[in-house]
């Protein structure tokens, strides 16, 4: 089997006194391995209750999950917290590095987390990793002496450190320019063409035209499943959320081509 995730009639209700709230409404879908694919949709939709899902945060009220071949909805919680430790690296709009500790240590600690691998041994992979997103001379250096986008780097790095099989980003570029932004959806690409599995949860057309494939969530359904190519067309009327753009090329990409923002291979310097 070639999935890295299927989703097969998912729903998810949360109840509020008498109140039901469905989050969800049998959802169903794949995303293979060394995929690229947007989650997008508007406020209340269901994306950040489908984000939790596939983190292995919750689980479904109904319908099946299986991630890399484990079936996440049998699971307990203790097995699920084990899941996401080994299975998935997290990005999230804000970093949460750890103000005191330095880059090293802040990339260490999912390792330290796991148990039973060597100091020595943590602090190695930790240093792979920055080298793996630039920042290979910044490892001493501690949040407050990094910029955004190296912070955001660091917390990538924390992400990748466990070799998990699939990298789930929330608002990755929440809180940064849109020159940062453009260098940080650059690396995600660069490690989605190494194999990752990259899915990417954002409210931003600019982000998501970055991925190869677009979910649309409304009212907790699937409504499209397409190439980003096709999403951003002027004459389609089922996105009137997403702002079209000239020749599938988004305004980030289009600043790129005028030479307002550095090109993929010169991010490492510039962030």
């Amino acid at each position: 089997m070639n999935n890295m995730i299927s989703v097969r009639d998912i729903t998810r209700v949360y109840h509020t006194g008498e109140i039901e709230v469905h989050a969800l409404r049998g959802l169903s879908f794949d995303i293979e391995r060394g995929e690229f694919v947007a989650i997008m949709g508007p406020s209340g939709s269901g994306k950040s209750t489908l984000m939790n899902l596939i983190g292995c945060l919750d689980t479904p009220t109904t319908g099946s999950y299986t991630l890399d071949g484990l079936p996440v909805e049998q699971l307990e919680m203790s097995q699920l917290s084990a899941v996401r430790n080994r299975k998935i690296g997290f990005v999230f709009q804000q970093f949460h590095l750890l103000a005191r500790s330095t880059a090293l240590e802040n990339v260490a600690l999912p390792l330290a987390y796991r148990g039973g691998i060597p100091a020595a041994e943590r602090m190695a992979r930790a240093a792979e990793s920055l080298e793996r997103v630039g920042l290979g001379d910044r490892m001493d250096h501690r949040p407050q002496q990094l910029s955004g986008g190296q912070q955001q780097r660091v917390a990538i790095a924390r992400a990748l450190v466990t070799q998990p099989a699939l990298l789930l980003a929330d608002e990755p570029t929440g809180a940064l320019d849109t020159r940062t932004s453009a260098e940080v959806m650059d690396l995600l690409t660069d490690l989605n063409r190494s194999g990752m599995t990259v899915v990417l949860v954002t409210h931003e057309p600019d982000v998501a035209h970055s991925a190869r494939r677009l979910l649309e969530i409304r009212d907790g359904k699937l409504m499209r499943d397409v190439p980003t190519a096709e999403a951003w067309t002027a004459h389609d009327p089922h996105t009137p959320h997403l702002a079209p753009t000239s020749g599938n090329a988004s305004p980030v990409e289009r600043a790129r081509r005028a030479g307002r923002l550095p090109v993929a291979s010169r991010w490492r310097k510039s962030v």
